[in-house]
């Protein structure tokens, strides 16, 4: 494949800052990519030359006891594209080819788009989200803003949180969110309650990978309810068992996306059931890229999603 396109999330930013819990260093960077097939294999029959494609960087075995009960992305030898081997940051790549997901319809941008958007599926289809309650939104970058897309798409009532106001104004006013909280300046608690009529959310994700976010996110359930940390740290999270019981909540981890979201993503972007023209807020070419990097790390800039031109 040609990369084309190469979105930059927020585990690219924490590998660059040397954050990121699952790489071994030095790392070539990018795993949201968008490719034009060069060649194929003899036996390739799913994709050929001249297609373009969302890549699905998820490299697992197949015969694992993960792989085997229908979760690849949980597999033992699970290898992630720009994560674990090197990734998309260069002209030439080579994957297998069912990890490939072309559209004759969908832009470059929208392409590399897909796997984020997968991560916010998943996140969703995990915790089994259902039309008409309430769900929190902790963190409103790309994995924050994958998990609304798809949360409103399931047809519940979604209220974001996070530090930034620019941020919560782009998903009030880009995302249609129907209701944000400042956690810089609001207490986030006594604000969901307020906003749920004391009742709190029945479904909280926290898609920021601070600690001190995680641990708090405990608190802002309803009886009942379930807790997706979609985000990733470093440290230990730790919460009260006697609230986690009396409240009877499911904690739930969500790690990647699943082969057959990728397919989903695409047919609802073509049917313009999810617009992806807002998130892209800043461009580089893939030889300016390293230039940029230190200034998508910080909030000021204003970086929704970055995305890069090879």
């Amino acid at each position: 494949m040609r990369v084309r396109r190469i979105g930059v999330c927020g585990t690219d930013l924490h590998a660059y800052c040397g954050r990121q819990p699952f790489f071994t260093y030095p790392r070539i960077l990018g795993h949201e990519l968008g490719v034009e097939v060069l060649a194929v294999g003899s036996d390739v029959t799913t994709v050929r030359p001249g297609d373009q494609c969302a890549v699905e960087p998820y490299l697992n075995c197949g015969g694992c006891i993960a792989c085997r009960r229908g979760k690849p992305n949980c597999c033992r030898t699970l290898r992630v594209f720009g994560v674990h081997i090197d990734g998309g940051h260069r002209e030439r790549i080579v994957v297998p080819a069912n990890k490939l997901h072309a559209s004759a319809r969908l832009t470059l941008d929208q392409l590399a788009l897909v796997e984020t958007l997968g991560i916010g599926a998943h996140a969703v289809s995990r915790a089994g989200v259902e039309a008409g309650e309430t769900v929190a939104v902790l963190g409103a970058g790309p994995i924050g803003l994958a998990v609304m897309q798809f949360a409103r798409e399931a047809g519940a009532r979604v209220i974001a949180v996070d530090v930034n106001p620019s941020r919560l104004d782009f998903v009030q006013a880009r995302l249609g969110v129907d209701a944000v909280v400042n956690a810089s300046s609001d207490e986030v608690g006594k604000r969901l309650a307020d906003l749920t009529g004391g009742d709190l959310p029945t479904a909280v994700f926290d898609a920021t990978g601070n600690v001190h976010s995680m641990n708090a996110a405990f608190a802002y359930n309803a009886p009942g309810g379930r807790l997706v940390l979609v985000g990733i740290t470093r440290e230990n999270v730790s919460f009260s068992d006697p609230e986690l019981h009396r409240r009877e909540l499911s904690v739930l981890a969500s790690r990647n996306a699943l082969s057959g979201d990728f397919p989903r993503i695409i047919s609802l972007i073509e049917g313009r059931r999810i617009d992806t023209t807002p998130w892209i807020t800043h461009r580089a070419a893939l030889e300016d890229a390293p230039a940029h990097f230190d200034g998508w790390t910080r909030p000021e800039t204003g970086a929704i999603k970055a995305m890069i031109e090879a």
